[in-house]
């Protein structure tokens, strides 16, 4: 893992939601520079705490970026390649890394290579890099049938066991290191052989050794998923089950459960950790009790990870995921020009946002922290969080009352609310309002 990821606080953007794009790329369009609409948006990210940029789909694309036609060329609703580096070299000249998006598992039906196939049947020169029986024949003109992702239709899986297809990959993701990127997201990383990673990585890093790679992995075993690809990390999607679902149920057991197994993939590897991203029910929209809001800050931005903040949740946006087309527009909005055309009911939650970032950067050292539980019930819990030299204590109660908590050694009340009796000593308290919350020094 490259050092500089232990200091990221990733701010995560989903561009063509972001800049308003057209939701269907319109053929032979002109280009529409908006990626300087992002760009405007960088000094917000910096001040959020923030310091790296993950950025979702930008190469052309049909319809969400995630079909993708061309992978050496931005998509023309976004802007072009000089667009990108200039977005690139704005952010990292505010110390921001970037991460892109690679979509390596499958590509858009109307992929050049794809329409191919469709063509000239099974001697197109790139029918390997496919999954394809002709049961109806092998006549040019002859659709075949072809392993698609998860049942999209629209999303043709690639062969990972043609090596076409591997040099392919590897020569995307090199071409785009070599243009100023830091690093990679690997879309559906769980659905692709750990085989071909290992290769595709290794390949990448004999020519970018500092270049950060995390795969999209929702469920598995995480360590060894890590462990057998080369990659530098894993989403963790356990963790963000279980923040919002603990809140929710007031069952902090759950919550304490998912720490637990946090700590064992911590000692394999740093997972990206989140509340929020292009794919999910926005974290304000999923709690049922708004109060515990900063519950779920606290916990992301002090437990180890390397944290992610989805664009618009450091506002409390709202949105709803839908099992439908179009379901994920609710959770992809566009952006107003500017900071200045934001309501002003997020700004308290910005705010909070700020104090945590802020904290974790002066605790680089939460990026491998484990957690230890010191105190648990379905409603309170008591977290050291650290190692054997140094710790915080994060304290939550979600009960209607005020609550008394073993708090030990804690000194000071670092962020959120809380009054301390016998500060400092093994036999400290710490007061919590009903639904308080608080992180402590000791």
């Amino acid at each position: 893992m490259p050092s500089w990821i232990e200091r990221v606080i990733w701010w995560q953007v989903f561009p063509l939601g972001f800049v308003g794009a057209e939701p269907e790329a319109m053929g032979e369009a002109p280009i529409v520079h908006r990626l300087g609409h992002i760009q405007a948006w960088l000094d917000y990210a910096v001040e959020l705490g923030a310091t790296g940029l993950a950025l979702g789909p930008v190469f052309a694309a049909s319809t969400h970026g995630y079909d993708t036609i061309d992978p050496f060329r931005i998509d023309p609703r976004l802007g072009d390649t000089a667009d990108l580096v200039a977005l690139i070299e704005a952010a990292h000249a505010r110390g921001l890394r970037v991460l892109l998006d690679g979509v390596f598992n499958h590509v858009g039906r109307d992929h050049p290579a794809f329409v191919e196939v469709l063509e000239q049947g099974p001697q197109a020169p790139r029918a390997a890099w496919f999954r394809l029986s002709w049961p109806r024949g092998t006549d040019p003109g002859t659709a075949p049938d072809y392993a698609c992702f998860e049942g999209h239709r629209q999303l043709v899986t690639l062969n990972h066991d043609a090596h076409a297809v591997a040099d392919h990959v590897v020569s995307i993701m090199t071409h785009w290191l070599a243009l100023g990127v830091d690093g990679w997201r690997l879309d559906a990383a769980y659905a692709v052989s750990r085989r071909f990673w290992f290769d595709v990585l290794a390949r990448v890093r004999s020519l970018h050794p500092d270049a950060y790679i995390v795969g999209e992995v929702i469920h598995g075993d995480y360590a060894a998923i890590v462990r057998d690809t080369g990659m530098d990390a894993v989403t963790q999607y356990e963790l963000w089950k279980a923040i919002w679902s603990a809140l929710n149920d007031r069952n902090l057991f759950e919550l304490a459960h998912a720490l637990d197994r946090h700590n064992g993939f911590l000692d394999a590897f740093a997972p990206l950790t989140f509340v929020g991203n292009h794919d999910v029910t926005r974290i304000a929209s999923r709690l049922a009790d708004a109060r515990h809001l900063p519950h779920a800050l606290a916990i992301l931005l002090v437990c180890g990870g390397t944290p992610s903040i989805y664009a618009g949740d450091e506002q409390a946006f709202r949105g709803v995921k839908e099992d439908r087309i179009g379901g994920d527009d609710a959770i992809r909005p566009a952006f107003p020009d500017t900071p200045a055309g934001l309501a002003p009911y997020g700004w308290p939650i910005y705010s909070l946002h700020q104090a945590l970032t802020a904290l974790r950067r002066r605790h680089p050292w939460l990026h491998r922290a484990r957690t230890r539980t010191l105190h648990l019930t379905n409603e309170q819990l008591v977290l050291a969080v650290g190692d054997e030299t140094q710790h915080l204590l994060l304290a939550l109660n979600l009960s209607e009352a005020g609550t008394l908590l073993p708090s030990p050694d804690a000194r000071t009340v670092a962020a959120g609310e809380a009054s301390l009796e016998a500060a400092g000593t093994p036999e400290a308290r710490a007061s919590l309002a009903p639904h308080g919350w608080a992180i402590l020094t000791v």
